[in-house]
């Protein structure tokens, strides 16, 4: 027999964004937008899917930032474009997680549009809500 609740489960919700279970469940569902539940399925919790989407679309995804490709960025200018600090570039850089700069020939080290861009990719973070 199969059960036609409506909603979704963490699984089917990881699996629809292509993340994993423990990222929607550990991360993911731990943020303060997340909606609630609205009922079960046997022990799993279901989520409507479009109050899932509004909260991973307003608060979970990083929008793209509007960056050239060939133009170079300093620190300073990548966290205005991006919101990712200049203090976080450094210490990724530190940690191995941020690439080397593409020009170095100024004290301000400068990356590309391209090279911010490929970095930011596999990055995800949280958006802080206004007032918070």
């Amino acid at each position: 027999m199969v059960d036609s609740t409506p909603g979704e489960t963490y699984e089917q919700i990881a699996a629809r964004h292509g993340r994993s279970l423990a990222r929607v469940r550990n991360a993911w569902a731990r943020h303060p937008a997340w909606p609630a539940p609205t009922g079960k399925r046997g022990k799993q919790l279901l989520f409507d899917p479009a109050a899932v989407d509004r909260a991973i679309r307003e608060h979970i995804d990083r929008p793209p930032a509007a960056l050239e490709d060939d133009r170079l960025y300093t620190a300073k200018e990548i966290e205005q474009l991006t919101g990712v600090t200049a203090a976080t570039i450094r210490a990724d850089r530190h940690k191995g997680r941020w690439p080397a700069p593409d020009d170095t020939s100024s004290r301000a080290h400068r990356w590309t549009g391209a090279t911010v861009a490929q970095a930011l990719a596999g990055r995800r973070a949280y958006r802080r809500a206004e007032g918070r």
